[in-house]
């Protein structure tokens, strides 16, 4: 390339976002909130890759449905021919390695996952082509129990990253054979207004009638609202089973509406479906969404097994979590080390070290290409990651064996700075930042 040729710069594809440094203290919260609730309900994690076999979704997704029609990334492996798919949800991914590694051989299992999946629709705020979603599948359970179960942890993540306005929506779409009798009467209601419906709805009204019952449409939603309603057609052992759910909510005192519109987008529901909507989001409003697949094992060439589960859309929680007004500032480190000369260079890598093996984190200072190699620079920087102390390391401090600590933070006696020995700087910090109850188990919650 020419050198006075400047090179076209490159960025990132529509729709999938970085996340900056600046956003990292807000993800890791949120990540760890969800761990936490997650174990403290039994549930273990799952890894699945994020390329899976096309068929694996088209098969248990369902063909007539906007995921596979329209929003996958699909491909042909140029290699061996092979037709793959960027994940556009994970249930399945989930489901076929259970099958494939035997996982419910020995009994239920409860699983959760985390990561990125993959639509091609159009960007927009909270709808992205690359999107990060936590999930939970209770695998192998046949009661309602765990279907409440499953709502319940959702509302003690709710309670516990602080969210207040996201509210409860339940359904019960049947069983098959409950749904088939709906659908031909759903079916011939449609085509009595078919003079209503838009392009989308005349477009699924002979392969998905059920998705119309959830469109958007202003003009479509009055005459939606008389369409026959599933509830209607549940026979005795789905009502029972959705009634189940019911009591156990109310019960433990989780408000809920029932929603007979609710039907989910996935061909693989049944019985019990639910999402978690919010009014501060916009159009994007469910943030949570799940329910009862008992069929899904099967399709996808497993034993007969009962299931359940739920996905979350991690970036639109976020979006609820910044409206709270609660700030999250990056916070690089606990301590910041900070050196002039080369004998206190030396020195201050030495007490780098010893401070991360007693579990403080720590950022040395090292020199940027604009310079910055002043104690003053320096300090700037040593405020701006948030540490709760500076370490300071002159040639002075170095020759008497000691080491300047200076606090940071308002709580922790902002502008003190203390001369320390070398040999107990480590004790020292630790015991300021963490306590001296906590010394010893510092090093665990890093």
């Amino acid at each position: 390339m020419s050198e006075n040729k400047k090179a076209e710069k490159i960025v990132g594809v529509k729709g999938m976002n970085d996340m900056l440094p600046a956003d990292a203290p807000l993800w890791e919260l949120f990540e760890n909130t969800v761990q936490t609730v997650l174990k403290s309900y039994g549930f273990q994690q799952i890894r699945t890759p994020i390329v899976e076999q096309t068929a694996l979704f088209s098969r248990g997704i369902g063909e007539v449905t906007d995921i596979v029609e329209k929003e996958m990334y699909s491909f042909e492996d140029s290699m061996n021919g092979d037709k793959l798919t960027l994940r556009p949800e994970c249930t399945a991914g989930v489901v076929r390695a259970a099958i494939e590694h035997n996982l419910t051989y020995e009994g239920p299992k409860r699983l959760w996952y985390v990561g990125p999946m993959f639509r091609h629709e159009k960007p927009q705020r909270g709808r992205y082509r690359q999107f990060h979603q936590v999930g939970a599948e209770a695998l192998g359970f046949a009661g309602p129990d765990v279907d409440a179960e499953l709502i319940m942890m959702c509302q003690r993540l709710w309670d516990d990253l602080g969210l207040q306005d996201v509210r409860l929506e339940l359904n019960s779409i049947g069983d098959a054979e409950e749904r088939n009798r709906h659908r031909v009467d759903l079916i011939s209601y449609f085509e009595k207004h078919a003079d209503l419906l838009d392009a989308e709805a005349k477009r699924r009204l002979h392969t998905n009638p059920l998705r119309i019952l959830d469109t958007k449409n202003p003009a479509m939603q009055e005459m939606v609202k008389g369409a026959p309603s599933l509830l209607d057609y549940l026979g005795e052992e789905s009502r029972a089973h959705f009634e189940g759910v019911q009591k156990i909510l109310r019960h433990n005192n989780i408000p809920f509406t029932i929603n007979p519109r609710l039907v989910r987008g996935l061909d693989y529901y049944n019985r019990t479906v639910f999402e978690w909507v919010t009014d501060q989001l916009g159009a994007q409003g469910t943030v949570c969404a799940g329910g009862r697949y008992d069929a899904l094992i099967e399709i996808i060439g497993g034993k007969p097994t009962p299931a359940c589960g739920f996905a979350m859309g991690i970036e639109r929680l976020l979006e609820l979590m910044k409206a709270s007004g609660e700030q999250f500032a990056p916070n690089q480190c606990d301590v910041y080390v900070v050196h002039q000369g080369e004998q206190a260079q030396l020195q201050a890598f030495v007490a780098a070290e010893r401070l991360r093996d007693a579990g403080l984190d720590v950022v040395l200072h090292c020199a940027a290409a604009n310079g910055g190699g002043s104690f003053k620079a320096q300090m700037k920087r040593a405020d701006a990651s948030g540490a709760a102390y500076a370490v300071i390391l002159g040639e002075d401090e170095v020759a008497a064996g000691l080491a300047a600590v200076k606090a940071l933070r308002q709580a922790e006696g902002e502008g003190n700075q203390n001369s320390v020995p070398f040999e107990q700087l480590a004790d020292y910090l630790v015991d300021q930042i963490i306590g001296e109850d906590d010394h010893d188990q510092h090093i665990h919650y890093h």
